[in-house]
This record gives C-alpha cells, structure tokens and sequence, in this order.
C-alpha cells in the first residue's frame, strides 16, 4: 500500500536483495524514492510527456530532505503541465558545461568530504594545470585521447606528478558520471608512470648528529616539533596541530582525533617514557593557546617548518631526508627491535596490512641474523 514519503519513512526504508527499488507516494503521482541494493537513496519523479514515460531523479538522500524534495517534484509538474520536458532541460544543460564548471561542481559537492591537505593539493592541480588546459572544453566532449596527452607533457617533467592529475580527473569524471553529466570516463584507462615508494631512513650516525643538533637549537618550537616527529612516527600535520587535550601525560596516551587522522578515524597510542618527558618540559613553558606549536596569534598552528627542517638537516649534515622520512626512522627502530608488522601498523595508524608491508624488507637483517645463529649452532653439533 502506497504512503506518503516522509523523512521518517525514507529512513527505514529497507534495501532490496538485489537492484533497486521504487517506493511511490500515496499523494503526489509519480513521486518517489528510489533504494539500491547498496542502500543508496534518491528521490524520483515519473512523469509522461509526448507519449514517452521519463525519470528525473531529483536528489540523493540526505542531501534532499523528504520535504525539499517534495517542493521540487511539485515545481517540476507544474513545468510539465506547461509542455516542459525537466529532464531533457537537464540533459542539455549538463551537455553544455565546460570542464572549468565541472571542477566548481567538485570542489563545492565532493572537495568538502577531503582532508585539508587534499583540498589543497587537488585545487592547485585544478588551478594550475586542469583549467589551463581543459577548462574551456566541454565536459561531454572531452576524450581519452586529450587526457592522455595531459599525462604526456606532464611526465616529461614531473611523472609522478603526472600520474596524479590523471587521478583526479577520473574522479571528477567518475563523479560527472553519477551526477550525470557525462557518459564515460576519459581518464580511465590512462597507463600511469611506475611510481617506486621512498625508503630512506636515517643511519644511526646521522640520527645522533640529528639529536645533537636539536638538543641546542635555538628555535625551540621547531627543535620540539621534529623531536616529537622521531619519538612518535606521527605525520607532521599530526604533530603541528596537536592540541593538549588530546594528550594524557599521566596515563601516557596520545588521542589523535578523526579529523586530524589520514584514516579519519580516532588513533589512539602509547607514549614512550621519552616523549612523556619532553612534553612535560613543553608544558611547563605553555603559552595560553590549545595548541602545542601555536602560530603568532596563537589561534592557529605554526604552518610548517620546512625552512628550519632545511637549516637543522645542514648544520647536522643530513643531506636528503624529507621530514617523512622520520616517520621510515621510527618504523624501521621498530623493526630493528624485533616488533611485529601488526605492531608497527598499529603505532603508525595503518587501517590497511598492505600500508605496513612496505617495511617487511626491513626485517632481512634480523632475519639473516637469526638465521645466522641457527647455522652456528648445527656447525658446532657437526663438528
């Protein structure tokens, strides 16, 4: 029996085994809700027009209040009584945009689920690269064969940077997809440059000349933050804007919150004795802000200290170490100390096994040692 499509209703609607299914209201004909098996909502007018049946799909739930919805689709049939065709409007509307009105449909729809840093990264592309070069086209007439080209000159230069516009647009594409703006995806299919992850770490002569640097450089803030870096693995964004409630010095915990995570998802480790210590020094000189490098207002952050990282790496004589790399350090410690991957994953906040595994061959050493041990032993017993 058909009800009417409230926002109580729209919420327990169960999802089908399998496809989709429409749910119509009791008052307003041809309005409707759509479920997928995915458990994706949409709300949906049926309406005819020349004879032909057409489905406008008015908006994704919750993005589309019941009653907002509702609004729309009464809009719509008072066009329709006119002679107007909604959905074929749309279609012609969406064929015109252009590349440059796509990237502000993303940056306003999707770019707000991103973290901060990948906002930022995916707008300058967007700006520099994306609308220099694509953002008069036509979004619909955009082809394979104009992305391919982008990657082209793009790698000739900067493969790796390359490969990530080629990401981004797939994205934007495949979003265009769903919105339905476009019908395929021209990004899809582009042969990427091989990309070969970074193992640098520190050798221990150069993680000593590092600690002694820090221990008398006169830029306090910057010295504590690369000093905290080593001591927990975390990224640098973790530890610039950390804010000191989320430590407990006396049980020795760091609670990094959802939103400061890569993960987006609350990580919660042990402090070691050392890192407790410094924290506690830190403290004892506090400023008023919540913040534990705060910015010359102190209502922000510090930005970054990439400036003082250059001038410590060159008075410790550390030549090619990004401040990354501390977090490869401290990992490979870990490995050095015989813990497990498991382990090491769930200090740094990997979610996935296969982000750790990047450290497995770390464990060679340990390996060849032990391995070692075990040849001695039976060389004796032979013997």
């Amino acid at each position: 029996m058909a009800e009417r499509i409230t926002e109580t209703l729209v919420k327990k609607l169960p999802r089908p085994a399998r496809g989709n299914k429409i749910v119509y209201d009791s008052d307003l004909k041809g309005f409707g809700v759509r479920v997928t098996a995915a458990d994706a909502k949409a709300f949906v007018l049926n309406y005819r027009i020349g004879g032909h049946e057409r489905r406008f799909t008015i908006g994704g739930y919750p993005e589309w209040s019941a009653t907002a919805a509702r609004k729309h689709a009464e809009d719509l049939k008072r066009r329709i009584d006119l002679g107007q065709d909604p959905l074929a409007h749309r279609r012609e509307e969406r064929a015109s945009l252009t590349v440059n009105q796509l990237c502000e449909l993303y940056a306003e729809r999707h770019l707000p689920k991103k973290r901060e840093s990948s906002q930022r990264d995916d707008m300058a592309i967007i700006r520099t690269i994306v609308i220099p070069r694509l953002g008069n086209m036509k979004a619909a007439a955009v082809r394979y064969a104009d992305i391919d080209s982008l990657h082209r000159d793009i790698s000739a230069r900067a493969p790796y940077r390359a490969n990530r516009v080629v990401a981004l647009l797939s994205k934007i594409f495949s979003l265009a997809i769903k919105w339905e703006i476009v019908a395929e995806n021209p990004a899809k299919g582009i042969d990427k440059n091989p990309e070969h992850l970074r193992n640098r770490y520190l050798l221990p002569e150069e993680f000593e000349r590092l600690m002694e640097t820090l221990e008398t450089w006169p830029n306090r803030p910057a010295a504590n933050a690369v000093r905290l870096l080593m001591l927990t693995g975390a990224r640098r964004s973790e530890v610039l804007k950390a804010t000191w409630d989320q430590f407990d010095l006396a049980g020795g915990f760091w609670t990094k919150p959802a939103a400061s995570v890569k993960q987006a998802r609350v990580h919660r480790v042990p402090l070691s004795s050392v890192a407790i210590e410094l924290l506690k020094e830190m403290l004892s000189s506090r400023q008023s802000s919540q913040f534990l490098f705060p910015g010359r207002d102190g209502d922000q952050p510090i930005g970054d200290i990439k400036k003082s990282w250059g001038a410590i790496c060159r008075k410790a004589d550390v030549s090619g170490v990004r401040i990354h790399d501390l977090r490869h350090t401290y990992a490979s410690h870990l490995v050095s100390a015989g813990h497990s991957l498991p382990i090491i994953g769930a200090l740094l906040g990997h979610t996935q096994a296969q982000t750790t595994h990047r450290y497995a061959h770390l464990f060679d050493d340990p390996l060849r040692v032990a391995t070692e041990q075990v040849a001695s032993m039976l060389r004796r017993s032979v013997k």
